[in-house]
This record gives C-alpha cells, sequence and structure tokens, in this order.
C-alpha cells in the first residue's frame, strides 16, 4: 500500500500533515483529486515535516505572547465609572464589550468579548473579579471596579 500525506483534515483517516496508508485507488481517484492528500514521496515528507516544525513554533510562539497578556491582566485593576442612582444600582449596566474596552484602553491588549466569562452583565456598583480567556487554556483574572460617574 503507499503511503499519502494529507493535505488536509480527513474524517476517516487523520488530521493534516499526518502519514498515512492507503489503497492507490482511493489515493489516485479520491484524495488526489479533492486536493485531500499527495503521495508520500522523499521531499513532500521533508515538506510536511517543515510545516509541522513551523507550525508548532507558532502556537508556541503564540501561547508565551498570551501568557504573558495574561499575566499583565492578572495585575491590571479596571475602573469603569457609570452613572448610578443613590442606591448603587446602574442607569445601564457594565457588559462584556465595555470590558474589553477597558482592557484595550488601559493595558493595548485585544481581547474579543466573547472570551470574557461574565454571568450576566454587571448592574451595581462594586468591585468584581471577572475571568477573561486570553487564549485556548489561558486566562487572567481582573479587577474590575465599577464606580458612579461623578
Amino acid at each position: 500500500m503507499p503511503s499519502a500525506i494529507l493535505m488536509q483534515d480527513v474524517e476517516s483517516l487523520g488530521e493534516r500533515g499526518a502519514v498515512v496508508d492507503v489503497s492507490k485507488g482511493y489515493l489516485r481517484n479520491y484524495l488526489m483529486p479533492r486536493k485531500l492528500a499527495q503521495p508520500a514521496t522523499k521531499g513532500a515528507l521533508d515538506e510536511a515535516r517543515r510545516r509541522n516544525e513551523a507550525s508548532s513554533r507558532a502556537t508556541q510562539a503564540l501561547v508565551a505572547k498570551a501568557t504573558e497578556d495574561a499575566e499583565v491582566l492578572s495585575r491590571t485593576v479596571l475602573t469603569i465609572s457609570q452613572q448610578a442612582g443613590d442606591d448603587g444600582r446602574l442607569f445601564g449596566s457594565v457588559t462584556n464589550q465595555d470590558i474589553a474596552e477597558a482592557i484595550e484602553e488601559a493595558r493595548g491588549v485585544k481581547v474579543d468579548r466573547r472570551k470574557i466569562q461574565l454571568d450576566e452583565p454587571i448592574k451595581n456598583v462594586g468591585t468584581y473579579v471577572v475571568v477573561v480567556e486570553v487564549a485556548e487554556g489561558v486566562t487572567a483574572s481582573v479587577k474590575t471596579m465599577v464606580v458612579e460617574r461623578s
């Protein structure tokens, strides 16, 4: 059986970059015309190995940057001012988007609002700890103080 290098994820065979054994007909008639795989020649194997190494280096760099950003955010105290009534209830609320904008303004770290874990919008003046997912598996706890606008 010939070997093939997968160019894309194939559900029944494996992930992109994997070297798999397939029948000649399956490779020639199905995988190659759809650009899902290529024959595993020496040059193609070297290229696949280089591609995998480059992608792992890029992933490591992203995780290192995310960890660094998470450390900075963990030391950050955000202050968000909103209009509030005498009883401390806000006229409106502080949402994920407000927190994301405050983080970008304070530290220059761009955070997707969907990665901010806030069960429900903040509706009262006070101090809250908000969990922010900086990258896959890297989180930071940001202390957020909501104060009354004077």
